[in-house]
């Protein structure tokens, strides 16, 4: 299997003189995703958790609404890339195929080849869960995070997205160089272990962009936590869902855009 990651002889110029030496940087691989034998989209992703990466995909897109409706799953591995071929149970095979994007996708993009606007916008599912979560939570998940990320401290150029449970703290934690790729490995690391998703909240190191709240929605997350800001479509795609919407998080503080009720006990006043 390729690895995540390779060293690289690089030149180092500072105003003390110049050095050689290695670098560790991510790996960029073709990740083709086929079901049924037809091709459904190419993605720039980092070649780890790609079983994650397979199951988790198929949920955030709506090809499977549950991981039983995936009949068998291969991995194969070519010189131009890796196909993760997924076979779908008889029952599901009907409703695939209503959307199919047929294009390849970069590195920073998570919706990539979709044929209409309305599947760019598509209203996301909502999120029916009581949680409650204090601002300890957030901070504490923040923390923990940057101590997860074993990829991005070798190579300082991944995303990463966990999965944070009070009491339990950081139950899974993926790296990609895709912000969308590492959410969707974390959804499948999630139903791989039966993590009720409706319990805690995702963590990730990137900004908030829109497919990041529809994925978030499809697996049924009540709340998204990042260190960078939202988009406006974003943020108006959180309040549709019911999802509570965190960003800029940093070691001081974190602002608060949607459904601020499972982190506040009252109303805030107004600040400018």
């Amino acid at each position: 299997m390729i690895p995540p990651l390779e060293r690289v002889q690089r030149t180092v110029w500072q105003r003390q003189g110049i050095a050689v030496g290695e670098r560790a940087i991510p790996q960029e691989t073709a990740i083709s995703f086929t079901y049924n034998g037809g091709s459904y989209a190419v993605m720039m992703a980092t070649p780890q958790d790609l079983e994650d990466f397979a199951y988790g995909f198929s949920l955030t897109e709506g090809i499977i609404a549950s991981t039983a409706e995936i009949e068998s799953l291969e991995v194969i591995e070519s010189d131009l890339g890796i196909e993760l071929r997924t076979q779908l149970v008889e029952t599901r095979r009907a409703a695939y195929g209503e959307r199919r994007r047929h294009l390849a996708g970069p590195t920073g993009c998570g919706l990539c080849g979709l044929e209409s606007l309305e599947q760019a916008v598509r209203a996301p599912s909502v999120v029916e869960s009581n949680a409650m979560f204090g601002p300890g939570d957030v901070m504490k998940a923040l923390d923990a995070l940057a101590l997860a990320q074993s990829l991005n401290r070798e190579t300082r150029a991944v995303h990463a997205a966990a999965f944070w449970v009070p009491g339990q703290g950081l139950v899974a934690t993926r790296e990609d160089v895709g912000r969308h790729n590492a959410l969707d490995k974390l959804a499948g690391a999630l139903v791989h272990r039966g993590v009720v998703a409706s319990q805690g909240f995702v963590v990730f190191t990137s900004r908030v962009s829109v497919e990041m709240i529809q994925k978030a929605a499809a697996i049924g997350v009540p709340m998204v936590a990042a260190v960078s800001a939202p988009t406006a479509l974003a943020v108006r795609m959180a309040e549709i869902a019911g999802i509570t919407l965190v960003a800029v998080a940093r070691h001081d503080g974190f602002e608060m855009f949607t459904h601020t009720h499972r982190i506040l006990e009252r109303a805030p006043a107004h600040v400018a």
